[in-house]
């Protein structure tokens, strides 16, 4: 994968080169980021360049708060958790369960993502770190295309030293204030470890088959899937 740099922007990165069943993921065509909140002009212009269409993971609450710079590229909202991100720290949720709450509650929005991104345009995808939901996501679309495992997991284990230090600084300070008791706090706004994804794929395989199953469990059609396939595999 090839890291972006975006003035405003933090975590931006093409998953493009990355190894699949067939030749490799395609340059140009998936990207992934943080969220677009402080994007500068310069920014802003350096994704009119390379991108086509934005698909925003991020619930209502999120967008309304923090919405996005204004730019001309087409942008769908896709908000995938079923409820508030605030919610995830007051129920001291884990990783592991919350990606398996967003598989079990939001098979719907995910498989639109998906079909977006089998449409074949440069599509960037991203939440408001690009952490969880953009790496649940991207990892689905990847693997569901025969992209090479660890090489999935690798770019999601990459978003943590990815993540700007001060903006780590100010929100565990904040998580140790607003939630002292909590374990898993700092881990869900700050980390993304290699083993988590890794679960997540096993348990994608355990019961639906593969990544290119859970999509089809979800309404995705076998002719989307090889549209999938075509956008993003290059021999």
């Amino acid at each position: 994968m090839t890291v972006i740099q975006v003035e405003g922007v933090f975590n931006v990165r093409d998953v493009g080169g990355i190894p699949a069943e067939g030749g490799r993921i395609r340059e140009g065509r998936l990207l992934r980021s943080g969220n677009l909140v402080a994007a500068t002009p310069a920014g802003l212009a350096v994704l009119e360049q390379r991108i086509s269409h934005i698909v925003d993971l991020r619930d209502d609450q999120e967008v309304a708060s923090a919405p996005s710079a204004t730019t001309a590229i087409a942008t769908t909202h896709l908000p995938l958790f079923l409820g508030s991100v605030a919610s995830f720290f007051e129920d001291d949720m884990s990783l592991d369960d919350m990606y398996r709450q967003l598989l079990e509650e939001s098979g719907a929005r995910l498989a639109d993502a998906i079909r977006i991104i089998a449409r074949g345009e440069p599509t960037l995808v991203h939440c408001t770190v690009g952490k969880d939901r953009t790496g649940v996501t991207v990892a689905l679309a990847l693997a569901a295309v025969g992209a090479d495992r660890e090489a999935i997991i690798s770019d999601y284990a990459l978003t943590a030293s990815m993540l700007p230090q001060e903006r780590n600084r100010r929100i565990v300070a904040f998580l140790e204030v607003q939630h002292p008791e909590a374990k898993h706090a700092v881990a869900l706004a700050t980390l993304s470890p290699a083993d988590v994804m890794r679960r997540v794929l096993e348990q994608v395989d355990a019961r639906w088959g593969s990544a290119a199953g859970y999509l089809a469990a979800n309404g995705v059609t076998e002719a989307e899937l090889d549209d999938l396939r075509r956008a993003l595999v290059e021999a």
